[in-house]
């Protein structure tokens, strides 16, 4: 924990977890004020069902359809409350971290005190028919700032700095909560992407089950070994599509890119989340990440949509092997172009790539470089 930022934990009027974390030079008083809405009561935890061709679990939340959608800034949810902006956040703000109110997992939890969650996720991972469970777990909200536009590349490095701080910690409360067996922190940026919310913010999901993507990487540790992850940086820094590196961290497009604009950041040491970091791991990579997203904007005249991905190892096993990696990836493939996932991709999950990765390789370090004039 850095000890310059100071965390300070509260809840909303319908019981609702919200922390505030001030920027180690905030000018904000330690006092918030206290959330007098009349809520409603919280919608009842999702039910997830299982695919029984993939083994995969989907998540069907209705509530979700009830998302405030593109409102104007004088009604933004997530902008600090005012007398005709009864918003989710009571107080003005640096960076707040709150549950989200219309979630996919929760608020229901999984069994406290349960003794074996492996067992657990060799129950998930059995196929059967008609298969149901709670989708229990947590999603929260983190804003960025309490300005009404922006993302996280839009921040200053202290305000970078003090979200990161907000990730590390989020993700070892939520690593702890019964039930839990994966933490998600991202940002969607870009009506392109399918945003509701120019806001700048991100959020984190904390699933009661290994994702898919990660039950495919840890099948190819199986098959490779669990030194892949210190082999493929070491290949990757030393070759073509190496973007940016410091002392602890280096993004690269990966060899394989499947989007457009794919980039990939790896911690230089074995890291299994972003709670393992040291501070000086999180100081550096607040200001290369932020470096990385500007040069990312300054691709086109117009600023890039994208997901920004952190995956992190699951909570209870192989944490050993996985590493904490940023996926970064953007369908635009040009000015005014995006690429649209159709047949192959959408239906069999067979991509094919638009743009050569050494290509936009060079393309990123000459816009990063345009960047930081």
């Amino acid at each position: 924990m850095d000890p310059r930022i100071a965390v300070r934990p509260t809840t909303l009027a319908d019981g609702r977890e919200l922390v505030y974390f001030d920027d180690a030079d905030t000018r904000l008083p330690a006092e918030r004020a206290i959330d007098v809405r009349e809520l409603a009561p919280r919608p009842a935890t999702a039910e997830m069902r299982q695919d029984a061709l993939t083994g995969e679990w989907v998540s069907i939340a209705a509530a979700r359809q009830h998302r405030v959608v593109l409102p104007p800034a004088e009604l933004d949810p997530l902008s600090p409350q005012s007398p005709g902006n009864p918003s989710e956040i009571p107080s003005s703000y640096d960076v707040a971290v709150f549950e989200n109110r219309s979630p996919s997992f929760g608020p229901e939890l999984g069994e406290a005190g349960h003794a074996d969650p492996q067992g657990a996720l060799d129950e998930l991972r059995r196929i059967g028919f008609e298969r149901r469970r709670p989708s229990v777990g947590r999603c929260e909200v983190v804003c960025f700032s309490p300005e009404h536009e922006g993302s996280f590349g839009t921040q200053t490095v202290t305000r970078a700095r003090t979200v990161i701080e907000a990730w590390a910690q989020r993700t070892a409360a939520l690593s702890a909560l019964p039930g839990v067996q994966q933490v998600f922190p991202f940002e969607n940026r870009g009506r392109e992407i399918g945003v509701t919310l120019g806001h700048p913010h991100g959020q984190i999901y904390s699933y009661p089950y290994v994702t898919p993507r990660t039950e495919r990487l840890l099948a190819s540790i199986d098959a490779y070994g669990p030194s892949l992850f210190a082999d493929l940086l070491e290949r990757e820094r030393g070759g073509p599509r190496l973007v940016l590196e410091g002392e602890h961290w280096s993004t690269f497009v990966p060899f394989a890119a499947r989007w457009p604009i794919e980039v990939h950041l790896l911690p230089h040491r074995h890291v299994p989340d972003l709670a393992a970091t040291s501070l000086a791991e999180r100081d550096e990579l607040a200001v290369l990440y932020r470096r990385l997203l500007r040069g990312v904007d300054a691709l086109y005249d117009t600023p890039t949509p994208y997901i920004a991905a952190w995956h992190q190892a699951p909570v209870h096993t192989r944490r050993d092997e996985v590493r904490l990696m940023l996926q970064l990836t953007s369908p635009r493939r040009g000015p005014d172009k995006l690429k649209y996932l159709a047949g192959s991709e959408a239906a069999m999950g067979a991509w094919i790539g638009d743009v050569p990765p050494e290509t936009q390789a060079e393309a990123l370090r000459a816009a990063i470089g345009k960047a930081s004039e």
